[in-house]
C-alpha cells in the first residue's frame, strides 16, 4: 500500500529497544506496535509522524515528541471489536468457570458436579471508560440482556444511553451494584491504581473483575489479596504491570483467568489496524511539506 504510493518501506518484524532507539530518528515515519518504547533519545531527526498501530499510546512519549514537532497518532477504531469480543469471552468464562472445568476434564476428572455458573442475563455489567471499547462491550452486554452502568469523566451522550438501555453513574454505585466490572480506561497518573484495595472491597464477594486496557490500572498485589480472601468472586486479566508477567502466585491463582495481552490478536483486527497505520502515513507524508 505503502510502497505503491512510492514510499520506501523497512519492515523488521523484530528489533531491540537499543536499535530502535540509534535507528527511528533516520527515518519520516515509523509505525510501532507495544514491543518498544519511542522515547526521544536522539531528538527529531527525519521524524516526522509516529504511528501506534493499535489503541494506547502510553509506549511513545507523545508530550516529548509534540514538543519536537513530530505528530503522533494511532489506530484504535482498528482493534474495538477484537477486544470488546475478548472481553465478552472472559466474562463468560468467569461466568461459567470455563477453563478450570476444562483442564479438569482433559486430566481425566469428570467434575460436571463442580460446575456451578451463572448466566449473564439479568445481571449487571459496570463498564469503567466509556470510549470506542467500552462502549462496544456495553453494547455486547446488552444484548445478553444485562442492565448495564458506565462510568466517566465525560458526560456519556443521552441518545447512546438510550441506546444501551443504561446509567451512567459514580465508581462507588458502579463498584457497589455490578455483578462484572470491565475496565476500559487508558493509562495515565490519574488512572494508575484506578482499582485497587478500596474499589475491590467495595464489589459484591460474588462479583468479577475483567482488565483488558492496562495492567497498572489495577493493583494487582490488592488483587492478590481480593482473591485469596474472597472480596471478589474471580478475575480476568489480559493486561499486566510488567509484560510478560513474572509474578507466579497471581497467574497460578485458582481464581484468575490470564491472558497474554491477546485483546487486539485477530486476523481482522491486525490487518485494519495495518491498513488505517499506513493510511495515515501516506495521508501526512503525501500533505506535510518536508
Amino acid at each position: 500500500m505503502m510502497k505503491e504510493k512510492g514510499l520506501e518501506v523497512v519492515y523488521r518484524e523484530e528489533i531491540s529497544q537499543d536499535e530502535f532507539d540509534k535507528v527511528y530518528a533516520d527515518y519520516e515515519a515509523v509505525i510501532v506496535r507495544s514491543n518498544v518504547k519511542v522515547r526521544p533519545v536522539r531528538g527529531r531527526g527525519n521524524l516526522r509522524l509516529i504511528v501506534r498501530a493499535g489503541v494506547g499510546l502510553d509506549n511513545v512519549d507523545v508530550s516529548g515528541f509534540t514538543k519536537l514537532g513530530v505528530k503522533v497518532l494511532n489506530t484504535p477504531g482498528a482493534v474495538t471489536r477484537a477486544v470488546a469480543e475478548l472481553t465478552v469471552g472472559l466474562m463468560i468464562s468467569l461466568a461459567r468457570d470455563i477453563p478450570r472445568l476444562a483442564t479438569d476434564l482433559k486430566s481425566g476428572r469428570w467434575s460436571k458436579a463442580q460446575a456451578h455458573g451463572v448466566e449473564l442475563a439479568g445481571k449487571t455489567i459496570g463498564v469503567i471508560g466509556c470510549g470506542r471499547i467500552g462502549r462496544e462491550v456495553a453494547r455486547l452486554a446488552r444484548a445478553f440482556g444485562m442492565r448495564v452502568l458506565v462510568n466517566d469523566l465525560i458526560e456519556i451522550p443521552r441518545d447512546f444511553l438510550q441506546e444501551i438501555g443504561g446509567h451512567q453513574v459514580d465508581l462507588e454505585t458502579l463498584l457497589k451494584e455490578s455483578d462484572f466490572v470491565s475496565v476500559h480506561v487508558p493509562l495515565d497518573p490519574s488512572t494508575k491504581n484506578l482499582i485497587g484495595e478500596k474499589q475491590l472491597r467495595l464489589m459484591k464477594r460474588t462479583s468479577y473483575l475483567i482488565n483488558t486496557s492496562r495492567g497498572d490500572v489495577v493493583n494487582e498485589e490488592a488483587l492478590k489479596r481480593a482473591l485469596t480472601e474472597g472480596w471478589i468472586a474471580g478475575a480476568a486479566l489480559d493486561v499486566f504491570s510488567k509484560e510478560p508477567p513474572d509474578d507466579t502466585e497471581l497467574l497460578r491463582h485458582p481464581r484468575l483467568i490470564p491472558t497474554p495481552h491477546m485483546g487486539a490478536q485477530t486476523a481482522e483486527a491486525q490487518r485494519a489496524a495495518g491498513v488505517e497505520a499506513a493510511r495515515l502515513v501516506i495521508e501526512e507524508l503525501s500533505t506535510r511539506p518536508a
